[in-house]
């Protein structure tokens, strides 16, 4: 009996070490996964946090480029050498181009519906914000750019007037909730909150309607047109004259200066898909969006602090140089004459290096893409959310729990 006992003493002394090492184990494994979770929600948190409509001026430019490019391998009656050469291009680049504007475009519309869904207040936030609410105008422009670029179906497919009503209907609410508020009892006057990006919404209604020109709904894109230059008028106006508060746009989002001349640039295109010819009314326009850029190129100081870092704020110089160079193109193709054709080369030239370089420095610096504390937008838009300080909570708690694994192993 002894010996018995012995050796169930023996037996129970082998297998205790063994299930203890188990449990250790399996204790470890769950805080591996705990952190893990906890980091991925935290890297999360941080991205839809700092996320704003503002990245749209992305798929802005890389949507602009696409038409511009869909323009310049299209038929056209210019037989100059210059587009003679232009069309030797394959049109497998061009829908390599389209393809990865489409996924740039798809990438943030999740993301930006992620923030609405579970960070809602800082989607109405953004709303409230004279900068962050022009922006919500990026989504619906980049979406019909690359609706009338895309190399897969033109105008007269079935499918291309309800995608225009999807990305239509938001530009058109937003007119009615911004424009119902200058010449009503809104609680923001127009002279206090203009600034350069409130063109966006100028241009929204300008893109709506060109694309409306081309399925060929003339009254629809008559009345975009007709929305989108009245208020481009009373702005234009009101940002010409510099009016006290109108100039409370900060330094870093100085780049925001080229929508200047994108709005009319935008403008003479949409008369001439309404009209069917770059007219009288469309060299008007385009002459003064040249206008406006040559006076912003000629002062190269105003942007000299704003290109001191990299951020997303220098994507805004592509989308405006995209439509210009566009109307270029269309413009050259009326006048067919040399110092028209040399215009054009030399803002397409200018518009594809600005957007080649851009993509490059994403590239290079793509942990600088999310916002800093020296965002205005960004830092405003997040000074209210409990989440961040939760989130540095959580990260405490995460080097405690480290702490504590390290002490126990």
């Amino acid at each position: 009996m002894a010996i018995v006992t012995s050796q169930a003493e023996l037996q129970f002394v082998v297998i205790t070490p063994h299930s203890s090492s188990d449990a250790t184990h399996q204790i470890q494994r769950s805080s591996v996964s705990t952190i893990v979770a906890r980091r991925l929600k935290e890297s999360s948190t941080a991205i839809l946090t700092k996320f704003h409509a503002g990245y749209f001026r992305v798929s802005l430019s890389l949507g602009g480029q696409a038409l511009l490019w869909k323009t310049l391998m299209g038929p056209t009656d210019d037989t100059s050498s210059l587009r003679i050469t232009l069309h030797m291009f394959h049109p497998r680049a061009f829908t390599l181009l389209w393809s990865f504007a489409f996924l740039t475009l798809v990438l943030l519309s999740v993301l930006y519906l992620l923030r609405c869904l579970f960070y809602f207040k800082m989607v109405k936030e953004e709303f409230l914000h004279h900068i962050g609410v022009n922006y919500l105008f990026a989504p619906s422009i980049s979406w019909l750019l690359l609706l009338q670029s895309a190399p897969f179906f033109t105008p007269n497919n079935h499918s291309y007037p309800v995608l225009w009503w999807i990305f239509a209907v938001p530009v058109v609410v937003l007119d009615v909730k911004i424009y119902g508020q200058w010449f009503t009892k809104g609680k923001k006057l127009l002279s206090a909150v203009a600034n350069p990006t409130s063109q966006l919404s100028v241009i929204g209604n300008l893109v709506g309607a060109q694309a409306a020109a081309n399925m060929g709904w003339k009254e629809s894109a008559i009345c975009l047109f007709s929305l989108g230059m009245a208020h481009y008028l009373v702005l234009f106006v009101t940002l010409y004259q510099r009016l006290p508060g109108t100039d409370r746009l900060p330094t870093m989002l100085r780049p925001a200066f080229f929508l200047f001349f994108a709005a009319p640039s935008t403008a003479s295109l949409a008369w001439q898909s309404i009209s069917g010819a770059f007219d009288t009314a469309s060299k008007m326009l385009f002459f003064l969006s040249l206008f406006l850029f040559m006076s912003l190129v000629c002062r190269p100081t105003l942007f000299k602090r704003s290109m001191r870092s990299f951020n997303v704020a220098w994507w805004a110089y592509s989308f405006p140089l995209s439509v210009l160079a566009l109307a270029s193109t269309e413009y050259a193709e009326e006048v067919k004459g040399g110092l028209a054709r040399l215009l054009m080369l030399v803002l397409l030239a200018f518009s594809v290096l600005v957007a080649i370089g851009l993509i490059l420095f994403t590239l290079l610096n793509s942990k600088m893409l999310l916002p800093q504390n020296d965002d205005p937008t960004a830092s405003h838009l997040a000074s209210h959310l409990p989440e961040v300080s939760g989130q540095r909570k959580s990260a405490t708690t995460t080097s405690t729990v480290q702490t504590n694994n390290k002490t126990s192993v």
